[in-house]
């Protein structure tokens, strides 16, 4: 973005005048339900620069969006961990391939993995004479979170440790639910009486998304199996990334990355929280841990250092969510708080040390000699009126201010309506509810304090009935509370949906845009809401962009005037309308028909000072224009006419 330069202080007024009227239609004889005037002054008086970091996204492992999701990692407990420390343990969802006559299968406690000691032991009781295996052999399956998406061309790197008081002889296959063989490789090795590392590389000859990997032999004797992992070869510059939704979340084009949690950093027990010392060094070695509030396992091989990673690959900012010692049931004394505390200090060392530091170099042995650009940290999450919290919380910002003094801290503690009671540079605020609630919040913030700590809107999202799976009708609330917080862009710093892959503003690469001063002169259960942006584009073209949302279930014909510009400043080529709207408001998006409801963009042929257009009932509309540069006029000037106000 560095290369874009900035759009200086083009538009400084907006004034949005609604005025209902009873039926009208437009310029193109479409009948409209309401006549709305949009006044747009494009002079330089009062406009608020928009933050860089206004709009970013919040990664939480929940609902599997990491583990079965962005990280590529195929198989699922792939360490035989997840069902606890004791032997024997359950290891789901693992499967056996052959019947107990053939086989035994059970865990113990003999990995050569300090921190993750369950292993799988394999005793095969066919393959001698009189009881020999079946052909295709007996053993051990995964079949990945619901299935693996095995596609045809693709290569998938195997990774797996055994151990055998002789000589092994594994098949190693991808099969698809039908039982047909996708890709397939021996592994055989002579001599693995110690722990031995074992890797092979598969290419698939079909696909199917329901696939599972199998490990079998003919072979009598014992084996040992542990850390058995299978990942795609074309992982985001082998960052172990799923690409193609890597390049759905880069296509965002976030400013930030909230990261990891979000409940997921709480516990509901402190001893089930995320804990960042667990979850980095080789992958191998990480124990992995149960996440309580959402019930499943994680082997953290999406840990610290693949967050921090994740964020310089989007070209975000990390902001890392740490626990401050409260969990949703047990809370960690302030007078006892020390350990927790040099855990964090240790984990900003990690990410921004020299490479030489204890915990910089840590980082430098994982690949990353260059410190992180980790700017903002979160003291916990949704704990403020927790017993502990402001007294850890006091500890947390004075030892890291103390130690890192440019780092920006986040409190919980909402800040909308009362000053805190503590120091903090932003304040986290969180919303979910009805469709109707979340539109109408989009004032929430007009009459916040411009002074002190700025607001982070880190969660925010329709639930509930109106929600469905992602609709319309959730959407187009969302898009008006987003335009809301544009609206108060001097109140509010940054923002982001909750959960990820769910995203209802574009946001366009631009550098410094501008937004215009707005003032909404209607009825307070008015259903629509407005702003206007200018920005540079990287060919360093000028843009003006109008946002409406119309939240009602009328058409409405906005008639728009724009001043503080010559005339003809407006450029036709290029001029666009975009509408999100359907026929239903609760239509969405779904795998089988994933476009819906989907955007659509047409041409602006009648671009000019004064213009109408429609707005559909329950709509998302973007008019962006192209401004000729030289025809931007100072706010009072004498080309400007002020009756037009």
């Amino acid at each position: 973005m560095g290369a874009i330069t900035l759009l200086h202080n083009i538009l400084l007024f907006f004034f949005i005048l609604l005025s209902a009227l009873c039926q009208s239609s437009s310029a193109t004889g479409i009948g409209a339900n309401q006549t709305i005037s949009l006044f747009v002054n494009a002079s330089e008086a009062s406009a608020k620069k928009i933050p860089e970091t206004l709009f970013g996204i919040f990664f939480e492992e929940i609902n599997h969006a990491g583990a079965g999701g962005l990280w590529a990692e195929l198989v699922s407990n792939r360490g035989f961990e997840a069902g606890g420390p004791n032997t024997p343990s359950n290891i789901e969802p693992w499967s056996v391939i052959g019947d107990e006559s053939s086989l035994i299968v059970s865990t113990d406690r003999s990995s050569c993995f300090d921190r993750n000691k369950i292993a799988l032991r394999m005793e095969v009781l066919c393959g001698h004479e009189g009881t020999m295996c079946p052909a295709s052999g007996v053993g051990i399956y995964n079949p990945g979170f619901w299935g693996m998406n095995i596609e045809q061309g693709k290569t998938y790197k195997l990774v797996l440790y055994a151990r055998s008081l002789g000589p092994i002889n594994v098949s190693v296959s991808l099969t698809s639910s039908t039982g047909l063989q996708l890709a397939a490789t021996n592994i055989v090795a002579s001599d693995v009486s110690n722990w031995t590392k074992l890797e092979a590389v598969l290419q698939a000859k079909g696909t199917d998304a329901n696939s599972r990997l199998q490990l079998t032999t003919t072979r009598k004797g014992v084996i040992w199996f542990d850390q058995v992992s299978l990942i795609p070869t074309d992982t985001y510059k082998g960052h172990g990334f799923r690409n193609d939704l890597f390049e759905m979340v880069k296509n965002m084009k976030p400013a930030f990355i909230r990261f990891p949690g979000g409940c997921f950093v709480e516990g509901e027990w402190l001893r089930n929280a995320f804990r960042w010392k667990e979850t980095i060094g080789p992958w191998e070695e990480r124990p992995g841990h149960f996440g309580d509030v959402w019930h499943y396992w994680t082997d953290d091989g999406l840990g610290h250092f693949e967050f921090l990673q994740l964020a310089e690959d989007l070209g975000a900012l990390p902001i890392w969510v740490f626990n401050n010692g409260v969990s949703h049931n047990d809370e960690v004394d302030t007078s006892s708080i020390s350990p927790f505390l040099q855990e964090i200090l240790d984990g900003i060392e990690f990410a921004r040390g020299d490479p030489d530091s204890k915990w910089g170099s840590v980082r430098a042995a994982m690949g990353h000699p260059e410190p992180f650009d980790l700017r903002y940290v979160a003291v916990g999450n949704e704990d403020c009126g927790k017993k502990n919290y402001l007294g850890n919380y006091l500890k947390f910002y004075s030892a890291i201010k103390n130690a890192y003094p440019d780092i920006k801290i986040i409190s919980n503690c909402d800040g909308s309506s009362r000053p805190l009671d503590h120091p903090a540079d932003l304040y986290d605020y969180h919303i979910y509810s009805s469709a109707n609630n979340v539109f109408a919040s989009a004032t929430k913030f007009d009459k916040a304090s411009r002074n002190g700590p700025k607001a982070f809107v880190s969660e925010y999202a329709v639930t509930g009935n109106d929600a469905g799976k992602g609709s319309l009708l959730a959407a187009v609330a969302e898009a008006g509370f987003l335009i809301g917080l544009e609206k108060n862009c001097d109140a509010v710093e940054m923002a982001s949906y909750a959960p990820l892959f769910v995203n209802t503003h574009d946001r366009t690469e631009s550098n410094g845009a501008t937004l215009l001063s707005s003032t909404l002169q209607t009825n307070p259960s008015s259903s629509l809401i407005a702003s206007a942006i200018t920005w540079k584009d990287t060919e360093d073209n000028k843009h003006l962009r109008i946002k409406v949302v119309n939240f009602g279930s009328n058409i409405v014909l906005l008639q728009i005037s724009i001043v503080g510009l010559e005339v003809n400043s407006l450029q036709s080529f290029g001029s666009t309308k975009t509408e999100l709207t359907s026929s239903n408001v609760m239509d969405e998006n779904s795998f089988q028909v994933p476009n819906k409801v989907v955007p659509v963009k047409t041409q602006l042929d009648d671009v000019g000072e004064e213009m109408d257009t429609l707005l559909s009932p329950h709509s998302v509309t973007s008019l962006d224009f192209v401004i000729n540069s030289e025809n931007i006029r100072i706010f009072g000037s004498d080309a400007v006419d002020k009756s037009s106000y």
